[in-house]
């Protein structure tokens, strides 16, 4: 019996180290994190976080890059010397990040300045709540969340989850739906259709409204059409057609006459001119000259020419 209690020992430590290596190759190789560099981050939230606990994953565009470690209020982490009607109480979430810091901010907050945001989404139907990481365009609606303490870790600005957009949206909507003046805009609009209505019927009292218009214009567009239609306006453009050839030939006769008319008129023009310079030179020539030379008629009725 004595000699066996070794071997039984020996055996047993064998079962205990092949155990502890059993449990040393899952934890190796089942999750393969714990060799992997890891940083931690915190953002802040000011709406609800409700179902986003410890151990939720941290997403980078739909891909798993980390976990959420905790959650808690930014009141009972920096502003405990701060009266609580004074506090921020912002939502705190802070985060363990796989891979390198410097992969994310560069070592000098890069990724932040350009425009890494953090939001609470919900995983499909079932309610489980995820950080998502990616990069956000700067949205003058929801600006960066103000900070008078000096954070822990690196701080990921957020961005409000999908569902708080909407019931903000809705909350402004509301808000303008409550603002109006509905006893008012009522009145505006029946008395827009009341002119609606005088505009179209007409008032009876000088004012025949648009459908009394368009009733006579059709009335007049059908005489329009009958006038065009009828044999008159057809020998009325005949004989429109015959003026005018009659008027072309009588400018064309009378173009002969024209000329011979302009060209006695220069020739008045000239010999006005011829007197005009002898009054000026010699105006006693006009009263003392000679008379002009006799001018008789020829022998021969046939005959042309004027003697002196």
């Amino acid at each position: 019996m004595s000699n066996s209690n070794p071997n039984y020992f020996r055996l047993g430590l064998f079962v205990l180290a092949a155990i502890g290596a059993l449990i040393a190759l899952i934890l190796i190789f089942g999750s393969g994190q714990i060799f992997q560099k890891t940083f931690e981050v915190e953002t802040y939230i000011k709406q609800s976080v409700t179902g986003l606990d410890n151990g939720a994953s941290v997403r980078f565009r739909g891909v798993k890059v980390g976990q959420v470690i905790s959650v808690g209020l930014t009141g009972e982490i920096y502003e405990k010397n701060v009266p609580m009607a004074q506090r921020k109480a912002y939502v705190i979430v802070r985060m363990l990040i796989n891979g390198n810091p410097k992969e994310y901010f560069g070592g000098s907050d890069s990724n932040v300045a350009a425009n890494l945001r953090a939001r609470v989404k919900t995983m499909g139907i079932t309610g489980v709540n995820y950080i998502e990481l990616d990069f956000e365009a700067p949205n003058s609606d929801y600006p960066t969340l103000a900070y008078t303490w000096k954070p822990e870790y690196p701080v990921i600005p957020s961005l409000p989850s999908p569902a708080d957009e909407i019931f903000t949206g809705l909350q402004k909507v509301v808000s303008n739906l409550s603002a109006l003046n509905l006893v008012e805009t009522q009145q505006k609009f029946d008395s827009l259709v009341t002119n609606l209505n005088t505009v179209l019927a007409g008032s009876g009292k000088g004012n025949q409204g648009i459908a009394q218009s368009v009733q006579e214009l059709n009335t007049l567009l059908a005489k329009m059409n009958s006038v065009t239609s009828n044999a008159e306006l057809e020998l009325l453009t005949q004989e429109l057609v015959a003026s005018s050839v009659v008027l072309r030939q009588m400018l064309s006769s009378m173009q002969g006459d024209t000329a011979i008319t302009i060209e006695n008129l220069k020739q008045a023009s000239e010999q006005l001119n011829d007197l005009t310079r002898i009054a000026s030179r010699s105006p006693s020539s006009l009263i003392w000259g000679e008379p002009p030379a006799r001018i008789q008629l020829p022998a021969n009725p046939g005959a042309t020419g004027v003697q002196k």
